[in-house]
C-alpha cells in the first residue's frame, strides 16, 4: 500500500501551508480584534479581514477545494483530506477563507447533485463565488433529531407553491447577515413510508414568515464571529413549487447523501485541530518551568505527548482509508468506515485537546489560547451529523448482520 500523496496533492499542500503561515495565522488576532471592535450591534457581522483572506485565497487558486466534478476543484476525497486537515489548524477562519466551510459545503454538494439548472443558477453559482452564505435547517428542538424520520416541520403543497411550517434550532450560519437561503427538511407526506415522508426545499431568508429568533450558544460560545447557530421558526412560509429539491419524498435520501461527505470533512479538519493542540502542548511543555524543571521533563506530560501522537496517527490513517474507499467504492461502500471515523475522531481529538488544556493550566481555559474553543468544537461534533450512540448502534447492526 502506497501512503504517499500524489504530486498535485503535495503541490496544493505546500501552497496551502504557505497561505496559512503568511495570511491565516497572522489574521487570527486581527479577526478577533475586529470582531470585538464591531460591538454588540454588529456582533453577527463578518470581520473585514475575512473578505481579504477570501480574495487572496481565490487569487491563489485555493478555492472550493472540497467540491469534486465540474463545479469545484475536481479533487478526490483522498486528495482533499490532507488539505482539509491543514484548514482544521485554524478551523474558525481557514475553511471560510477557502470557501470550504460548513454548512455551505454540504449545501453546494446538494445543489450540484440534486438541484435543477434554475436552482444552480440562482443559488449554487453565488455560493461557489463566495458572494452569499447559506444554512441547512434539519434539527428540531421538540423531537429526537438523531432519528431524522421524526422531523415534524411540514412542507405542504398549495397550488403552485409549498407552504412551510415548523421550528428548527442549532441552524449553523443562520445568524450571519450574508446567509441568503435555507435548505429546509420537512414532511410532505406523513402517511408515506417512514423514509419517504420527507422532502427538502429552498427557502430564501427574506421570505415572509421566516423568523430567525435567536442565536444558540455552544458550551457558552455564541460563535457570533462564525455565523452563529440559530433557532428559526417558519410561519406559513410560501415558496414556489420549483424550489423543491429533487422529488417529493426524496429528502431523507438527499440528507444521507449530504451527511456522508460532511462527516468526513469534519473528521479531516479535526485531525488538524489535534495537530495544533499537540504543537501548543509541546511548546508549552518546553517553555514552562514547574518544580525546578520544564514540564517536558515530567513523566506524565511526556505520556500525554506520546499518547497524543499515536492517537493522531491512528485517526489520520482511518480517515484516509475512509476517503480512499469513498473514492473507489462510493459512500455506501464506505458506510462502516464513515461511521467509524465519526465515532472515533471527535472523541479522540477531544481527549488530545483536553491534555493540551491541562498543560496550559488556567491559560488553557482562557481566551488567550485557542484550546478551549477547539475543545468545545470537538465536543459538539460528537452530536453534529448524528450522535456517537446512533453511529455505534448502526455500525454494530451491520457487524452483527454478518453472523445472523
Amino acid at each position: 500500500m502506497d501512503f504517499a500523496f500524489d504530486s498535485p496533492t503535495e503541490e496544493l499542500r505546500s501552497r496551502l501551508a504557505a497561505f496559512l503561515d503568511e495570511h491565516v495565522y497572522p489574521a487570527e488576532a486581527v479577526f478577533a480584534e475586529q470582531h470585538e471592535q464591531a460591538g454588540p450591534d454588529a456582533r453577527w457581522s463578518v470581520p473585514p479581514v475575512v473578505a481579504d483572506l477570501k480574495a487572496e485565497a481565490r487569487r491563489q487558486g485555493l478555492w472550493n477545494l472540497f467540491l469534486p466534478g465540474e463545479h469545484g476543484a475536481g479533487l478526490t476525497n483522498l486528495q482533499y483530506a490532507p488539505l482539509a486537515e491543514l484548514t482544521g489548524r485554524s478551523p474558525f477562519l481557514a475553511p471560510t477563507a477557502l470557501n470550504c466551510a460548513a454548512p455551505d459545503t454540504g449545501n453546494m454538494e446538494v445543489l450540484a447533485e440534486f438541484g435543477t439548472a434554475a436552482q444552480r443558477k440562482e443559488w449554487l453559482e453565488p455560493l461557489l463565488a463566495g458572494e452569499i452564505r447559506s444554512a441547512f435547517a434539519m434539527t428540531e428542538p421538540d423531537i429526537a433529531s438523531s432519528d431524522a424520520t421524526n422531523i415534524e416541520t411540514r412542507i405542504t403543497r398549495n397550488g403552485d407553491s409549498y407552504v412551510v411550517n415548523g421550528r428548527k434550532w442549532y441552524i449553523s450560519g443562520a445568524m450571519n447577515p450574508d446567509c441568503a437561503v435555507f435548505i429546509v427538511m420537512g414532511k410532505t407526506d406523513p402517511a408515506a413510508d417512514r423514509h419517504r415522508q420527507q422532502s427538502q426545499i429552498l427557502v430564501p431568508r427574506d421570505t415572509p414568515g421566516v423568523e430567525v429568533r435567536r442565536g444558540m450558544r455552544v458550551f457558552g460560545y455564541d460563535d457570533a464571529d462564525h455565523g452563529g447557530h440559530a433557532e428559526v421558526v417558519f410561519h406559513d412560509v410560501r415558496v414556489p413549487a420549483g424550489n423543491l429539491i429533487g422529488e417529493e419524498g426524496g429528502g431523507f435520501a438527499i440528507a444521507q447523501a449530504r451527511l456522508g461527505p460532511g462527516r468526513i470533512h469534519h473528521c479531516m479538519r479535526l485531525i488538524g485541530m489535534a495537530e495544533r493542540a499537540l504543537e501548543l502542548m509541546c511548546r508549552r511543555a518546553t517553555a514552562r518551568i514547574a518544580f525546578g524543571k520544564p514540564l517536558a521533563a515530567q513523566g506524565v506530560v511526556q505520556e500525554w505527548i506520546a499518547e497524543s501522537r499515536v492517537e493522531i496517527e491512528q485517526l489520520r490513517l482511518l480517515v484516509l482509508k475512509t476517503a480512499w474507499l469513498m473514492d473507489t467504492v462510493g459512500n455506501q461502500g464506505a458506510h462502516t468506515e464513515i461511521q467509524a471515523i465519526k465515532i472515533a475522531t471527535p472523541a479522540g481529538v477531544q481527549r488530545i485537546i483536553d491534555r493540551a488544556i491541562q498543560s496550559h493550566g488556567a491559560g488553557g481555559v482562557s481566551q488567550d489560547f485557542p484550546l478551549a474553543r477547539l475543545w468545545a468544537g470537538a465536543r459538539s461534533l460528537r452530536l453534529a451529523d448524528g450522535p456517537d450512540e446512533v453511529h455505534r448502534r448502526s455500525l454494530a447492526r451491520r457487524e452483527l448482520s454478518r453472523y445472523a
